[in-house]
Order: C-alpha cells, then sequence, then structure tokens
C-alpha cells in the first residue's frame, strides 16, 4: 500500500531526523520506501541560491508543488515516500490530501527560541546579521497546518528515537483503522 508522509516544520525543527528515523523503521518492517528530503531537493531541483526567486513565496510554493507531483509519482508505484520539508502552505496542503495516496501530514511546532539555539544551518544567525532574507517564519509568511494528522509541540524531553517511535504508531493505526 502506498502512503506519503509529509514531515513539516521551520528549519531546525527537527524533520530530516525524524524522516530519518522513520524511514529506517519502515524499511525494517518491510516497506518499500523512499526518503526525500527538502535540502536535497533543491540542489536536485536547482534552487539552492538563497535569492527572492528561489527562496520568496512564490518561488518556495511552486518548489513545494514540485515536492508534492514527485510524491505523487512515487507513491502511484505503490512506495511509501517519506518526505521532510517545511512547504507551509496552504495550497500545498490541500492539494496533497486531495491528490496523494495514503497521505499523513505530520507538523513539527518549535519555538523560534529553540530553532534560533540549535540553528544547524546558521540560517537564523545569518538572517539576524542581515546576510539573508526570505526565511520562513521570520520574514517569510508561512501558513500553519490547519489539518495535520499529527502535531509534535516541543517538549525539550522529547527525544528524536521516541518521536520516531509515536510516529510510526500513528502510521500503524492508520493502516488498521
Amino acid at each position: 500500500m502506498s502512503r506519503v508522509v509529509w514531515i513539516t516544520g521551520l528549519s531546525g525543527a527537527g524533520k530530516s531526523t525524524l524522516a530519518t528515523a522513520v524511514t529506517e523503521r519502515l524499511r525494517a518492517q518491510g516497506d518499500a520506501v523512499v526518503m526525500l528530503d527538502g535540502d536535497q531537493l533543491r540542489e536536485v531541483f536547482g534552487a539552492v541560491a538563497n535569492s527572492a526567486g528561489n527562496h520568496g513565496r512564490e518561488g518556495r510554493l511552486a518548489l513545494a508543488m514540485q515536492y508534492a507531483h514527485l510524491c505523487q509519482v512515487i507513491a502511484r508505484q505503490g512506495l511509501t515516500v517519506v518526505i521532510a520539508t517545511i512547504s507551509l502552505f496552504r495550497e500545498v496542503h490541500e492539494w496533497n490530501r486531495t491528490n496523494l495516496p495514503g497521505y499523513f501530514e505530520v507538523y513539527l511546532r518549535v519555538p523560534l527560541e529553540e530553532l534560533q539555539r540549535r540553528d544547524p544551518k546558521g540560517i537564523y544567525r545569518r538572517f539576524a546579521a542581515g546576510e539573508i532574507s526570505h526565511v520562513a517564519g521570520l520574514d517569510l509568511a508561512i501558513d500553519e497546518p490547519q489539518a495535520a494528522d499529527w502535531v509534535v509541540e516541543f517538549e525539550p524531553s522529547l527525544a528524536p528515537d521516541a518521536m520516531a517511535t509515536a510516529l510510526l504508531n500513528q502510521l500503524n493505526k492508520g493502516l488498521h483503522a
């Protein structure tokens, strides 16, 4: 059975970490899984340079729709897709819910202060220094998911491994519902 697990949240929320852990667990239980990461997809689609065209609302929305269509193509082949991407646009979430098989939306909600503390790519530091702009959640408005299937509120004690276990439990519940 094909499905798409769409993991979203702001930069530094833990999307890739969760996607990797869940992908490994799904494969261990015998699922055929393709994992997609927004940073890698930016390179594939040639949208790495920090510019309004690549990182402004229209550019990000167009890129997110490309991701969604790619997920659809892969899922139609009977595979599970786990994607880690910011893509916080109402239009994308709505399209996904209508067009992606077995769509399951995960939203990692992490306070800005924690994201700034983590800052694995230096995005928040570079934004504060005026080196970059078009940062989702700062000078670029986002649409928080209104109908996410699973919302993870930040808790300092919540380890990625525990989140992966909880997500896998949610996914398996959906299969047996």
